[in-house]
């Protein structure tokens, strides 16, 4: 794949994103040199060659890498700055995020164009809706279904790895769509975080259906969102840039996520678990958890009345299972692939269930924030209510730094034991994490640990649960490492580590 300097020329133009060229220590507005093919991109100044346009982009970047890639042969770079360097051309633009956005769409052959592209935005249930979403739609193509979450990725619907970013950089992006155009996928699934917004990773990307799950605060911190406003804002902006959109009612201030919708003359439908205004509700079949009816307000124009089963507890998984349904159907799915995508779902990490030798129920999932949290211990609550909740979990470290005082709160509410442990440190001490998380229990009947160790923490919980009891394991899920000073650490995973010490018990 390659791309002309005078087609870039063309595009920043067209964006009003180009300040000038630097060539030859001289400044200009018109591109200097003819036409010239670039015939890869980068932002790692170790991936450089002769014919790389390079991107000097991110917080940390440092004038000696350009400085590096233009000594291991490097020509091109383009930034927001011009730097004192030794290369051919410097093409300086007035923002690198939404540049490299455009040039890498435009670079990869606009591989969306060749996709039905599928964005699911909230504060939780985007990657189980994302699964669901994957499950149908692999019925309904015949496996023709790439998908990028928050812990897997897929670019040939097959073969899975973990991924850097929920949302991955625009380079990275559309490198991986043009793969999955590659592998003959007809379908992507994306979770669009608020940063993919706040950062111009999706800057110019059209999406076939959008879905709004929920919102509530998240991610607010120094190095995200400075206020819940800024957080709310980013996630908002995948409804102008959707073409039609998948709304809750039940989510805060729906009806500013309605007046947007309608204010940009874009389509949707609207479901809810108990909004008789919804287009669509669901509600729990009378004679099993995990089956539930689906039933129009109005009139049932995608077809997807009627009954449906998951392996998912908890009504939010039922919240997460209709807005794949409609989804779905938007997208091209039957109602019969729907029917057995969903029946079939399993999410690594999500809602997972083992059986204490005494018969205590442990539930692993990756709830890392306070709704996911919340709903996860309101269903353990409710389903328990005889017994103790004994919770092990930590915090991220180096962001989501509300999340700790979140996190506090509903312990406070809804646990019996908190057992706090490292979920991700980072840079920071684990146990400095596990102490803010502490501080914001302010119930002093909850009896509290700190087991820094998160394999001994789950252990622990493991070997005090009582039999009417239950364990919940939340944060990291099958995740297989923890990132530690900057290093993904190999971990076994919190299914895992439960699993082996639930068979030393049974030995």
């Amino acid at each position: 794949m390659t791309l002309t300097l005078n087609k870039i020329d063309d595009l920043l133009k067209k964006e009003d994103l180009l300040k000038e060229y630097v060539y030859q220590n001289n400044w200009y507005y018109n591109l200097p040199i003819a036409n010239t093919e670039i015939k890869e991109l980068s932002y790692d100044s170790r991936n450089v060659t002769a014919d790389t346009l390079f991107f000097c982009k991110g917080l940390n970047f440092k004038e000696e890498y350009l400085e590096k890639a233009v000594d291991a042969g490097l020509k091109f770079y383009i930034s927001e700055n011009p730097y004192e360097v030794n290369s051919k051309l410097g093409i300086i633009v007035t923002d690198i995020r939404k540049a490299m956005a455009l040039i890498s769409m435009h670079f990869y052959e606009l591989p969306q164009e060749k996709l039905t592209v599928i964005g699911f935005t909230g504060t939780k249930g985007k990657t189980t809706a994302a699964y669901f979403t994957k499950f149908i739609l692999d019925e309904a193509t015949n496996n023709k279904t790439a998908m990028l979450s928050t812990m897997n990725t897929t670019l040939d619907g097959v073969n899975y790895f973990k991924s850097a970013l929920t949302t991955p950089e625009s380079l990275d992006l559309y490198k991986m769509m043009a793969e999955a155009v590659s592998n003959g996928m007809s379908h992507l699934i994306m979770e669009v975080s608020s940063q993919a917004y706040k950062l111009n990773r999706v800057y110019g990307l059209t999406f076939d259906v959008g879905i709004f799950l929920n919102i509530s605060p998240d991610h607010i911190g120094p190095i995200e969102h400075p206020t819940f406003d800024d957080y709310y804002y980013c996630k908002r902006r995948l409804i102008e840039n959707s073409k039609r959109m998948v709304l809750n009612t039940d989510t805060k201030d729906y009806p500013l996520l309605k007046e947007l919708t309608e204010s940009k003359n874009i389509p949707y439908y609207a479901y809810s678990s108990t909004d008789k205004q919804a287009d669509y509700t669901w509600e729990t079949a009378v004679d099993s958890l995990l089956e539930f009816n689906v039933q129009s307000t109005h009139e049932d124009s995608l077809d997807i009345n009627g009954r449906y089963k998951i392996k998912l507890m908890g009504d939010f998984n039922k919240d997460n299972a209709l807005a794949s349904l409609i989804t779905t159907k938007i997208a091209g799915a039957s109602k019969e692939a729907a029917e057995k995508g969903l029946a079939e779902t399993l999410v690594p990490g999500r809602m997972e269930h083992l059986t204490h030798p005494n018969g205590a129920n442990i539930f692993v999932d990756y709830a890392h924030n306070y709704s996911s949290l919340k709903n996860l211990l309101s269903f353990a609550k409710s389903a328990h209510p005889d017994g103790k909740i004994i919770t092990v979990i930590g915090s991220t470290g180096d962001k989501g730094v509300s999340r700790r005082a979140d996190f506090g709160k509903v312990l406070a509410e809804l646990t019996d034991v908190a057992i706090l442990t490292a979920d991700d440190p980072g840079s920071e001490n684990p146990k400095d994490i596990a102490m803010e998380i502490s501080s914001a229990i302010d119930n002093k009947d909850i009896e509290q640990l700190i087991i820094v160790d998160r394999v001994e923490a789950i252990q622990k919980a493991l070997s005090i649960v009582g039999e009417k009891d239950s364990v919940i394991i939340a944060g990291k899920g099958q995740d297989k490492y923890q990132k530690i000073k900057g290093v993904d650490t190999p971990y076994l995973g919190d299914y895992s580590v439960a699993e082996n010490y639930i068979e030393t018990l049974k030995n």
